[in-house]
This record gives structure tokens, sequence and C-alpha cells, in this order.
């Protein structure tokens, strides 16, 4: 499964990576989308909020409404994304090695 960055480079950018966590900054403008990439498990958290869809690689179709400034702990997941709201998604994932 794609890496993140690689995948969609647009969308993420690796700021920081050591040996315990590789952080990523996200910016998602309204209709974006990603091909299938893969996340390990990690801590998100979002700074300007707006509703994504994500396909995971099972079939299932998840909505969610990003809440701003609150961490949320994610599991591993292979999914693409999709902006659906009518702002730019912005913040930061922690992924966990």
């Amino acid at each position: 499964m794609g890496d993140a960055t690689e995948v969609a480079p647009e969308v993420y950018k690796a700021v920081l990576e050591n040996d315990q966590v590789r952080i990523l900054e996200v910016r998602m403008k309204p209709g974006d989308k990603t091909a299938m990439h893969s996340h390990p498990a990690l801590v998100a958290i979002i700074l300007q909020g707006g509703k994504a869809r994500f396909a995971q690689s099972d079939g299932e179709t998840v909505e969610m409404e990003f809440p701003l400034a609150e961490p949320m702990y994610l599991p591993a997941v292979e999914h693409t994304t999709e902006n659906i709201g009518n702002t730019e998604v912005h913040g930061f994932l922690i992924e966990l090695k």
C-alpha cells in the first residue's frame, strides 16, 4: 500500500520524523481526493476543520466532521480520503512507530 506522502504529496507533508514518530502536516482543499494509501496508528490534531469521506480498503465508507484542536486516536488504516466540505482541512497526523 502506498505511503501518504508519496500518493498525495499535495496533501501530506512530513514535517518531523525520528525513530518514535513521523508527523505529517495535512492540507486538503475542498474537493481534493487521494488515492488509496496507508497510515500506522496515529494521533490527529485538526486545526482547521471540515468534513471528509474515507473509503477503506475493506469497502466500508465513513464520513467524518473533524473536531477542532481535539486530539483523536485512530488505528492503522488503508483508505482514500476526499474533502467533501467547503473549507480547507489543516492539521497534523502524529504517526506512531
